[in-house]
């Protein structure tokens, strides 16, 4: 009985949100705020027993650990911006926030995102162990392995002429500047495909979901 009400209540909601795709309603504005104030309760949840009582709370004020009392003091502080005539109080742990992830994600990202970007172009432009595959057992997979070098190599070496502007783009410049502009643009729409990939994955789960969980016609 309980599981029936669960799938009716999911179709409920589910329908509510599809609801959208005729035009903006009360219907679909009740769905989309009964999702942000549940999402806001199961964060607000699980940070507390899983990050603040274990790291912070239980540390402190049974494990005795000092030292936490500047984390606790600053979380305090930030609750300051609820009340208007001391909301600038707030101002001292967000900077100290946003302070310690920018040094702390530079590193990581400049690890993850430059470093290992210009190792993966550093490497033998050609191949020879590919095109040896590629003559022995030709097709489009080996063909692709053998050029993915040279190919990831001149796009990044046009990507970043096109972000030249000290220089106008003409000539034999201008043309390797359009080259990485195309290499830009297939990068951007492989990006967004993936992105809609993901959504018709979601849109088809939830359609299955309606045909053979509600309906029960599949």
């Amino acid at each position: 009985m309980i599981e029936t009400i669960g799938i009716w209540i999911a179709a409920f909601l589910t329908l509510c949100i599809l609801s959208f795709l005729y035009k903006d309603n009360p219907f679909y504005k009740f769905a989309e705020h009964l999702f942000v104030g549940v999402s806001a309760a199961y964060w607000a949840a699980y940070y507390y027993h899983n990050i603040l009582l274990p790291n912070l709370i239980n540390p402190l004020f049974r494990g005795g650990q000092l030292l936490l009392i500047i984390p606790f003091i600053l979380g305090v502080m930030m609750l300051a911006r609820l009340l208007p005539r001391v909301s600038w109080v707030s101002r001292w742990p967000l900077s100290f926030i946003v302070g310690t992830y920018s040094g702390y994600y530079l590193i990581t990202y400049l690890q993850s995102n430059a470093v290992e970007q210009v190792r993966a172009t550093l490497v033998p432009f050609f191949q020879l162990e590919s095109w040896k595959v590629f003559f022995s057992n030709p097709g489009v997979i080996t063909f692709l392995n053998a050029i993915a070098i040279p190919v990831i190599v001149i796009g990044v070496v046009t990507g970043i002429i096109y972000f030249f502007f000290s220089k106008e783009h003409t000539g034999t410049f201008g043309i390797l500047a359009k080259i990485g502009v195309w290499f830009l643009m297939i990068t951007f729409g492989a990006s967004f495909g993936y992105t809609v990939m993901a959504r018709i994955s979601l849109l088809i789960g939830r359609v299955y979901f309606l045909l053979h969980n509600w309906l029960s016609l599949i």
